[in-house]
């Protein structure tokens, strides 16, 4: 089923375009690791800012209100890039497991992002309120540090993955 989809979409003149003009993929490509390195970052503040190993003088809610629009606008920007990626090299991306792993990274990642600032947005201070939470907030910005690692690592190495 996802063969026969992947050489549908291999065969459509947007891919036959995005492959060929020779100026898109590299385009997108660096837009794509522009907004990746946008939304890390912002993720970083914030979750290193729980773990209290940066910005410590900064409130949390401070932090994830300032940097929330960078994760999501980010987020919708990767996935513009990414489609057009996809639609380009269909088979280089559907097929490959690496991608594959990398999506479900994503999700992870945005769920847990999306969990933790939920709970900010109902009460800017709920993840300070008692010393419970206080660790359940590392241990959250530790996994979804861990799983934003992950989603580099899968998106750099899907280049080197044998699809084949």
């Amino acid at each position: 089923m996802l063969d026969h989809f992947v050489s549908w979409l291999a065969d459509t003149r947007a891919s036959d375009v995005i492959r060929n003009v020779t100026w898109i993929i590299p385009a997108v490509q660096t837009v794509h690791i522009l907004a990746i390195s946008a939304v890390v970052s912002a993720v970083m503040l914030i979750h290193l800012r729980s773990l209290r190993l940066a910005l410590r003088g900064e409130p949390r809610a401070d932090l994830a209100r300032r940097f929330a629009p960078i994760i999501w606008y980010g987020t919708l920007v990767l996935l513009v890039t990414g489609v057009v990626l996809i639609v380009g090299e269909p088979h280089r991306e559907l097929v490959n497991p690496v991608f594959q792993i990398k999506m479900v990274l994503l999700v992870v990642a945005l769920a847990l992002t999306a969990v933790f600032q939920r709970f900010m947005q109902a009460d800017p201070l709920y993840w300070d309120h008692t010393h419970a939470r206080r660790a359940a907030a590392a241990t959250l910005s530790v996994i979804s540090l861990a799983v934003w690692i992950g989603i580099v690592f899968a998106g750099r190495w899907i280049a080197y993955a044998d699809v084949t």
